[in-house]
C-alpha cells in the first residue's frame, strides 16, 4: 500500500506540470536603443529637473512557459546608459538664482556613464508568433561606473551663495567625486510586442528603475544620507529567433 501512495506522490508533479504548463524552449537575440530622463534621490532634497540621456545594448530572451494565457520569459540586457542630474537652482523666491559674474541664471548638471545590466521575469498576453502582445516585466538591475562629466556656467568657487538655499548653497554634490563605482536597485515596464514569423519581435517599452544603492558616502561623516539614482526609460526593441518550439497550436 505504501509503495503505491509513494508512487502517486512522486508522479503527482509530473501530471501537475503536463496539464497545467504549456511548455516552450524558445531562444531570441537583438539590439535596443532609447531614451533615459534621470534624477538623483539627494538628502538632503536638491531641486532638480530630469536629465535626459540615450542608452543602448544587447537583449536576449528565453521563453519557457504559457501558464494559462500567461506566456513566460526571462528576459536580460547590457546596456550603455547615461544617467545622472540636472539642478534646478532657484531662491527663495522660486526664481532662477543669477551668477553675479556672468549675469545668467545658474546652470548645472552631471552625466554619468553606467554599464547597467537588468535581469527581468517576463509576462506577456497575446501572439507569440504573428500578431501583438502586451507585457510586463520586472526584476533587478546592476550598474558599472564608467566616468562623468560636469557641466555648469559658472565656476564653483564663484557661484552665488547669497541667493542660494537649502544644500544647494554648500552646492557639496557639485564637487564631490563618485565613491561607489556599483549600482543596483529594482526595475519595472509595460509594453507592447509586435511579432512576424519573418520579421522577429519589434518591441516598445516604458521602464522605471530605482536605486537602492548611493553614488556618494552616505556614512554621519558625509555630507548626504542618500544618493540614489531614479530613471524613467523609454525604449524600442529588435530581436529574431535563434530557435523556437515546434509547436503548431503557438500563435
Amino acid at each position: 500500500m505504501y509503495r503505491y501512495i509513494y508512487a502517486f506522490l512522486m508522479l503527482m508533479p509530473l501530471y501537475v506540470k503536463a496539464q497545467v504548463g504549456d511548455y516552450r524552449s524558445e531562444l531570441s537575440v537583438g539590439v535596443n536603443g532609447g531614451y533615459v530622463m534621470s534624477n538623483v534621490g539627494f538628502n538632503p532634497d536638491i531641486p532638480q529637473t530630469n536629465l535626459g540621456g540615450m542608452t543602448g545594448g544587447l537583449t536576449v530572451r528565453y521563453t519557457c512557459e504559457k501558464y494559462f494565457k500567461s506566456i513566460c520569459a526571462l528576459t536580460g540586457e547590457i546596456n550603455i546608459t547615461q544617467t545622472g542630474w540636472r539642478e534646478d537652482i532657484r531662491n527663495v523666491e522660486d526664481m532662477p538664482v543669477i551668477n553675479q559674474h556672468t549675469g545668467l541664471p545658474e546652470e548645472y548638471e552631471r552625466r554619468i556613464t553606467y554599464i547597467q545590466v537588468p535581469m527581468f521575469a517576463r509576462l506577456g498576453w497575446g501572439r507569440e508568433r504573428k500578431g501583438m502582445q502586451f507585457f510586463f516585466q520586472a526584476g533587478p538591475q546592476i550598474g558599472i561606473y564608467l566616468s562623468d562629466k560636469a557641466k555648469s556656467n559658472f565656476d564653483y568657487d564663484k557661484r552665488n551663495i547669497a541667493d542660494r538655499v537649502g544644500a544647494q548653497r554648500d552646492a557639496a554634490q557639485d564637487s564631490l567625486p563618485i565613491k561607489n563605482k556599483f549600482d543596483y536597485g529594482i526595475a519595472a515596464g509595460l509594453g507592447l510586442e509586435y511579432s512576424h514569423p519573418k520579421m522577429g519581435h519589434i518591441i516598445i517599452e516604458g521602464r522605471y528603475y530605482y536605486g537602492l544603492g548611493d553614488m556618494f558616502g552616505n556614512s554621519k561623516r558625509d555630507y548626504f544620507g542618500r544618493s540614489n539614482l531614479g530613471n524613467i526609460v523609454i525604449k524600442m526593441t529588435y530581436i529574431f529567433d535563434v530557435f523556437k518550439s515546434k509547436n503548431d497550436k503557438i500563435r
